[in-house]
């Protein structure tokens, strides 16, 4: 089986954005996972496929949108959680307890989710990128209360250390009524 790697490049100007993406499909066969207009006035280009063809891609990108990129990523070996989690088809069927991870940066959340991912056994629910949020974004996660705690940890210790931490949270045993809200 294939592990996935994800790729991503954020700029500054939407038009830069979309120059690049074109660049980026040309150079290598990689998959657009999404390419999207966020707040406030950026532009996020997400991209998978093997390790070579997203550095190659992710190169093109950069050199395509020089003077407008405020941020990359580049994630081989990628939970495979962490995909549905930011496209909103995740599956969830846990409810012991959720934790919220909130970031100032879109990249600082994705490499979150996966390092939760990893540390411990949780669902990576949702992790919603910028889009109506100000520029902010967050991961959600959902599993029994001590794996919850440990992947929290992994994940705010990493946006602590790149100085991008906005809030976090755990909710123990939460309540069934906010569950439609949560998954």
């Amino acid at each position: 089986m294939e592990v996935p790697v994800l790729g991503a490049l954020e700029f500054n100007s939407i038009a830069a954005g979309i120059e690049a993406m074109d660049f980026m499909v040309k150079e290598a066969p990689i998959s657009i996972v999404d390419a999207k207009t966020i707040c406030p006035g950026k532009f996020l280009i997400l991209i998978s496929g093997d390790v070579a063809s997203v550095d190659a891609s992710l190169t093109a990108g950069k050199i395509a949108g020089a003077g407008y990129l405020i941020d990359e990523l580049f994630l081989p070996h990628l939970h495979e959680y962490i995909i549905p989690a930011i496209v909103g088809a995740a599956q969830c069927d846990i409810w012991d307890a959720v934790g919220v991870v909130e970031s100032f940066s879109s990249t600082a959340s994705i490499v979150a989710g996966d390092i939760a991912a990893k540390r411990a056994e949780v669902v990576i629910s949702e992790i919603r990128l910028a889009t109506g949020l100000g520029g902010k974004s967050y991961v959600k996660m959902v599993g029994n209360i001590f794996e919850v705690e440990a992947s929290m940890q992994a994940a705010v210790d990493y946006i602590k250390g790149r100085g991008l931490l906005c809030k976090d949270i755990i909710l123990p045993q939460p309540h069934p009524d906010i569950k439609p809200f949560f998954l």
